[in-house]
């Protein structure tokens, strides 16, 4: 079997686990509650590092854009991708706070954070969705390696049956995009 089949077929088996332990609930769950969120008023705000933080902004264009429909752009913002904020708050407060200034900064009760970390472990992001959810926001996680802290302190988690973070993320990325297909349906059929 050649290396690019191999990696093919370890990703669609990590899909299918995903399938097999009720993933597909758990993202209708979410889509449940993103659409809440933003259909009463309130807002969704995704962040992650690295991969996840490229993935937290896919998924916030997605909905600020459009998905599949021509509708309204949706309050959703990556905590991702304001450098100077970033850098700032890793300056003077250190990396930990990065997500967490930005929580008290924006998020409210009522909000929806979405939470990035393959390993379920990245001190940022979890500190970030334990400031979110003190706030009163249901905090989202979407982790693998079985979850880690983030398993602990989201809401509604969901863990990605596999230990490689190619492999995570590429559901990761799948789970967004049927989040985002579903936060339209839900708000706009």
């Amino acid at each position: 079997m050649r290396e690019a089949e191999r990696q093919i077929r370890r990703s669609v088996e990590v899909k299918l686990g995903l399938l097999a332990e009720g993933g597909a609930e758990v993202i209708e769950r979410m889509a449940d509650e993103a659409a809440r969120a933003l259909g009463s008023g309130g807002r969704l705000f995704v962040f992650g590092n690295g991969g996840s933080a490229a993935d937290a902004q896919h998924i916030a264009g997605e909905l600020v854009g459009r998905f599949m429909k021509e509708r309204r752009a949706l309050p959703v913002q990556a905590l991702t991708t304001d450098t100077s904020v970033l850098t700032a708050v890793g300056n003077d407060y250190g990396f930990e706070e990065t997500f967490a200034r930005q929580v008290e900064a924006f998020v409210k009760k009522g909000d929806v954070v979405l939470a990035l970390s393959t390993s379920g472990n990245s001190r940022n992001v979890v500190k970030a969705a334990e400031l979110a959810r003190e706030r009163g926001a249901v905090v989202l996680g979407f982790a693998g390696r079985g979850g880690g802290k983030l398993k602990e302190v989201a809401d509604i988690c969901l863990v990605v049956p596999a230990d490689e973070s190619p492999r995570v993320q590429e559901s990761h990325i799948t789970a967004g995009h049927i989040i985002c297909d579903l936060v339209e349906r839900r708000l706009f059929e």
